[in-house]
């Protein structure tokens, strides 16, 4: 029996000009490629998926503070999976080993069971759909609560898009998003939504393209401004023009910018992390904020879908 690589089985996609290669450990957009040049910032197959890079968030996207949080009247502590900040971190599907369920040249269909557990006692089928094709490469997750009782639910992806050659300094990127979630410098710990160009714009305001530069950025946008079809656009460029481009509609009214700061500089600033989310950071704690963090209360044998698409630009 062939061995198994770490990120799990590989699922290699071809449509045009486009490839693109989805691990079945997490769901994740392991690679995707335009003509040969990288779209995402990809990793080896046979090697444990670092930082989230690609995944499929589920239940929640982002972070729950302190691990705990309250629903339906009961108390919850879930396992503080980013530990030196002390928060539950991206779901509990990211390790899940999803089972392909349909499959041909130009997609893939996941499917994967969030079982019932102390911290999160509900069952959830999970299913996410890569389609690819001359528009890109779409990924569409729908949950469905397979419980007696309704359930706390959130998602999103987690690619860091690439430009073309360079750092994450180097590139050009346009975000319509009129709000930021402003956190505690240390934990990222959200504390109220504000304009992007109250506080610090040269940092936040990136409605109209401008170059990123060295500023650092791990927070989440609100107020997107979309097109007549209800569609944000987020656009990252290089000089010349050509880049990446990430669009969503109205089922993610959140997105999360990280210019992936990382300790060791030959890893830091590959890639931009730009993660359409349908709730915000500690949603699951929603009675703590003054803003609506979109928290989704999934009934008892109801679905939700969200999607979203990454495309060439040039």
């Amino acid at each position: 029996m062939a061995r198994i690589p770490m990120s799990g089985t590989q699922h290699a996609l071809r449509a045009g000009d486009y490839e693109a290669v989805v691990a079945s450990v997490g769901a994740t957009l392991r690679s995707l490629t335009f003509r040969g040049r990288d779209l995402v910032v990809p990793f080896d197959a046979d090697e444990v998926r670092p930082s989230y890079r690609g995944a499929t968030l589920a239940p929640w996207p982002n972070r729950v503070v302190d691990g705990r949080y309250s629903f339906g009247g009961a108390e919850y502590r879930l396992a503080l999976t980013e530990p030196a900040r002390g928060h539950a971190l991206h779901g509990l599907a990211g390790w899940l080993d999803f089972e392909c369920v349909d499959k041909g040249p130009d997609h893939v269909t996941l499917a994967a069971v969030v079982q019932p557990q102390t911290s999160y006692p509900w069952r959830l089928e999970v299913r996410t759909t890569f389609s690819l094709g001359p528009d890109g490469i779409t990924q569409t997750v729908t949950a469905r609560n397979d419980s007696a009782e309704a359930a706390p639910w959130g998602t999103g992806p987690h690619p860091y898009l690439v430009a073309g050659a360079g750092l994450v300094d180097d590139w050009t990127l346009e975000l319509p998003a009129d709000e930021v979630l402003a956190v505690t410098d240390d934990r990222l710990i959200p504390t109220e939504l504000v304009a992007v160009d109250a506080q610090d714009p040269d940092r936040f305001d990136f409605r109209s393209p401008r170059l990123i530069g060295p500023v650092e950025i791990d927070h989440a946008y609100s107020g997107l401004v979309r097109d007549a079809a209800g569609v944000a656009t987020v656009r990252v460029t290089v000089a010349g023009g050509s880049g990446v481009e990430m669009t969503w509609d109205a089922a993610c009214p959140w997105v999360q910018i990280h210019t992936a700061d990382k300790p060791d500089p030959s890893l830091s600033r590959l890639g931009l992390a730009v993660e359409p989310m349908t709730c915000a950071p500690d949603a699951f704690n929603d009675g703590n904020y003054a803003f609506d963090t979109g928290l989704m209360s999934l009934e008892p044998g109801a679905e939700s879908t969200a999607s979203w698409r990454i495309a060439a630009i040039g």
